[in-house]
């Protein structure tokens, strides 16, 4: 108290307290989550395959069956978040998260796999939903796009993380173990999470502005930036959300949903849950056939996200969303078409090896730093406030039904179309998604959200309403 005393009243007023740190990191270990359950599978499935004897269609059931959790749940996570509240339905994710693994690392046959990442899956699409929002409204406006930056970074992490854990547990051949590593912390964050503080957004919804301001008074540095709080929380929640009925009147609205849903279609198809899903496999397509050598170069794609995800945190508003994309989708286009080149000759030299293997991780490069963190920034900058929780649901549930199509069609390809054809068709849609950005996508760098709004309302072209 007496060091606070003597700072300047502008320092008192901008410092984070410790447990709001905690909290929002507590949170983010979802992101974690995230990360661990969506590339945990890639060094699982081939030794599930082997043990199993599966068929590619099995495989590909295995892996696409966590994305349909993910979708159906997407559909519900609306209404939990807000008749249960942003903390229980934080405690339903981890608790799914938990029963998943466990069922998972327990199966005794490819069925109650499919069974357990469905469970996961539902952990997964609340978490997705229930994360950033709660975040949203936890933090105090000083940090919070840094810690919305860092549950992205927890997502990357997470990849990396379980990619590592996969490459020792492949030495024995312990695939439970690979799929056991998703419950530990699991646990962590459902224990943790029964501690968390409600959000006082979601408290003030409900008519306890008492609770909503014992909670803020916890978090906030002074009384005055309190009730500053609490006053543009009532401001807020004057706007009522319309989603459906905006959409089905206002032909505006469905232009935002529409590109939202696009968007998330073009982020999913440019190819990026292949690499996290069957990294090992396309490794073997390369010529490297031990596990030793696929697992490890999985290892390197979880590494090179994780770096390239700060180009993004670092560029987004000095470069702008557009110019990003465009060379995230270039980069992307590029490598496909290199790898497929490459992929539809003969064996590979040891230098063709090396290029194709570049490409890849270029192409990881090229994802990280756009169609990764900015879709999902530009699906919910382009949503007027009014419809804002439905927009965003449609964009949220197309993701893990675009991402389900790509991971139960990937082998299939491969084996109508080959290797090179397959990735030759990846790179045109990534070309495809070039055509739409500058078609439809919108520069929102320095625009305010009701800006944005207005100039969609007033029936503005999409690509202007950035203007």
């Amino acid at each position: 108290m007496q060091l606070d005393s003597a700072l300047p009243a502008s320092a008192v007023k901008n410092k984070t307290r410790p447990q709001v740190i905690w909290i929002c990191l507590l949170a983010a270990l979802a992101g974690l989550l995230f990360g661990l359950d969506i590339g945990v599978i890639s060094g699982a499935l081939p030794l599930i395959a082997k043990e199993y004897h599966l068929l590619d269609s099995q495989q590909e059931w295995i892996v696409s069956s966590m994305m349909v959790g993910a979708a159906v749940a997407t559909l519900c996570s609306g209404v939990l978040a807000y008749r249960l509240g942003r903390k229980y339905s934080l405690l339903i994710a981890a608790a799914s998260f938990c029963l998943g693994a466990i069922i998972c690392t327990c199966a005794v046959s490819p069925e109650m796999l499919i069974v357990g990442r469905l469970i996961l899956g539902v952990g997964l699409g609340v978490a997705s939903y229930a994360t950033p929002l709660y975040l949203s409204e936890i933090t105090p406006k000083n940090i919070r796009g840094a810690m919305i930056s860092a549950y992205q970074l927890m997502i990357a992490l997470g990849i990396l993380l379980v990619f590592l854990t996969n490459t020792a547990f492949s030495y024995s051949g312990n695939w439970r173990g690979m799929l056991l590593v998703v419950a530990i912390p699991s646990l962590v964050f459902l224990f943790g999470a029964l501690f968390l503080p409600r959000s006082p957004r979601w408290l003030m919804m409900h008519g306890r502005e008492e609770a909503a301001r014992a909670v803020l008074l916890r978090l906030r540095n002074s009384s005055e930036e309190v009730e500053n709080e609490l006053r543009e929380i009532k401001e807020q929640l004057n706007v009522k959300q319309q989603g459906w009925h905006l959409f089905k009147e206002n032909k505006n609205f469905r232009r935002s949903v529409g590109l939202g849903i696009v968007l998330q279609i073009m982020q999913q198809f440019s190819g990026v849950n292949v690499m996290m899903y069957y990294a090992p496999r396309i490794f073997h397509e390369i010529g490297f056939t031990t596990t030793a050598e696929q697992m490890w170069g999985t290892v390197i794609v979880g590494l090179v996200m994780t770096i390239a995800t700060f180009i993004a945190v670092g560029f987004v508003d000095r470069w702008g969303r557009k110019p990003m994309l465009y060379i995230g989708f270039i980069t992307m286009g590029i490598a496909m078409s290199v790898v497929g080149t490459l992929l539809g000759g003969d064996a590979l030299s040891a230098v063709e090896k090396g290029i194709t293997v570049a490409m890849l991780l270029l192409f990881i490069v090229g994802f990280s730093m756009s169609a990764g963190p900015l879709i999902w920034l530009l699906c919910s900058e382009i949503q007027p406030l009014k419809g804002r929780e439905f927009g965003i649901t449609c964009s949220t549930f197309t993701c893990h039904i675009a991402g389900m199509i790509v991971s139960a069609t990937f082998l299939s390809l491969l084996n109508t179309l080959g290797s090179a054809h397959t990735f030759y068709l990846y790179a045109l849609l990534n070309i495809v998604a070039l055509v739409i950005i500058y078609l439809f996508v919108p520069e929102t760098k320095n625009i305010s959200l009701e800006q944005i709004e207005q100039n969609l309302m007033a029936g503005k072209r999409l690509r202007s309403i950035g203007r």
